[in-house]
């Protein structure tokens, strides 16, 4: 490893509110928080902030490229060109042909007809292995399973948008999120690369994905509430349609071509365990402890709102920056982005820095910022697996 600065020069988001960096620091970052756009009708008892109007054609010119992506990868080759253009690289093929790419991304949709009829037949089975055995060989196509590989996201930007460095894809849920930015930020520090873009997209309009999150528990049902409000009703997450990427520069690279930063990515760690209380508990505190985070920083969280580890997350923020440290858990406002949680709350906290702010409550129990944070401090629990942190600093 070396001293190698890790600037964060380019950003691209989309959320249920719309798209564009700037867009979201005006909407977000404005003195009161928006009211979240989330639909609590059409997948009742289940709330999902949804997609925003996208006109696909601004980022994929071609209608062929279009057509053959699904939502999660149009949207994160959308929002990998807001990245790109954002950081003023978008038409420069020289750039980009050597650029590195790493995605955090999930399995594509699934065949929700055959799900069905299986899940149906199997209320009156007792044999369910044996009913997918002789199910599935004879239902699922290949080209189905093809078009639910998580490469592809990475494949289409690559085609779209012409970046053509290597390529690094991770799966795992929000973990794959941290993991991405972990090894973006490795690569840049030990001068593996110059520039990198890295980042996810999530589709949570699907009823595949909710009833994933229920079966193990971790769905919220009922009115959206935000992160904190949820606990007094047993928690729970609520999924939000997002693409985070961002574009991250060894310092000396940026400064060569006159970019201007956002904020430095200082440091980072990850970890991954069973959800043992006690086990937990030391795993934040030491990840907390290994990012060497500043004191009177404030803090963007990834908190799903799933019972226990949210609980556990803030108790263990406020023990190490104290009672009234500034936490923003914007989950509150555009949802569990899974994969792309994590980039999404590094582009929040880059944000923040570089426009000298930070971001009003986004519910009543947050503490008020007691002023412009010089370091941010991103946390991204997973709701099931995987804990993650990092520290963003003013450049």
């Amino acid at each position: 490893m070396t001293d190698r600065e890790v600037w964060i020069t380019g950003i691209g988001l989309v959320s249920c509110f719309g798209e564009g960096a700037e867009f979201h620091w005006q909407k977000l970052g404005a003195r009161t928080a928006p009211e979240p756009v989330v639909d609590c009708e059409t997948y009742k008892p289940y709330c999902v902030f949804p997609l925003p109007e996208i006109d696909w054609s601004l980022q994929i010119p071609r209608r062929g490229d279009q057509r053959q992506m699904e939502n999660w990868q149009r949207l994160g080759t959308y929002t990998a060109g807001l990245a790109l253009e954002d950081a003023g690289l978008k038409d420069n093929e020289e750039m980009v042909s050597t650029m590195d790419l790493v995605v955090a991304a999930g399995g594509g949709e699934r065949d929700i007809a055959v799900d069905e009829e299986i899940l149906r037949e199997s209320l009156t089975r007792n044999d369910r292995d044996m009913l997918l055995n002789e199910r599935l060989p004879t239902e699922l196509r290949p080209t189905l399973f093809l078009a639910q590989l998580s490469n592809l996201l990475a494949g289409n930007i690559s085609i779209v948008h012409k970046v053509t460095g290597s390529s690094r894809t991770y799966m795992g849920e929000e973990g794959a999120g941290v993991s991405a930015f972990q090894n973006a930020f490795a690569r840049i520090r030990a001068g593996q690369s110059t520039h990198l873009l890295v980042g996810g997209a999530f589709n949570a309009e699907r009823i595949d994905m909710l009833l994933s999150l229920q079966l193990g528990h971790f769905a919220h049902m009922g009115d959206a509430k935000p992160v904190q409000a949820r606990q007094a009703t047993g928690g729970g997450t609520i999924i939000g349609t997002a693409g985070a990427f961002l574009v991250l520069e060894d310092a000396e690279h940026a400064r060569a071509r006159g970019a201007t930063p956002y904020a430095r990515l200082s440091s980072i760690a990850s970890d991954l365990g069973p959800r043992d209380l006690e086990k937990t508990k030391a795993r934040i505190d030491a990840l907390i402890d290994d990012v060497k985070v500043e004191p009177g920083a404030a803090v963007v969280s990834g908190a799903s709102g799933v019972a226990g580890i949210t609980e556990l997350e803030f108790d263990a923020l406020r023990r190490h920056l104290g009672e009234d440290v500034a936490i923003r858990a914007y989950q509150s406002l555009v949802g569990n982005a899974v994969e792309a949680n994590f980039p999404f709350g590094i582009a929040l906290a880059a944000l923040a820095l570089r426009h000298g702010g930070f971001y009003p409550v986004f519910e009543e129990v947050e503490k008020p910022a007691s002023g412009a944070p010089s370091s941010i401090l991103v946390s991204g629990i997973g709701h099931y697996r995987g804990e993650g942190f990092a520290v963003i600093d003013k450049v």
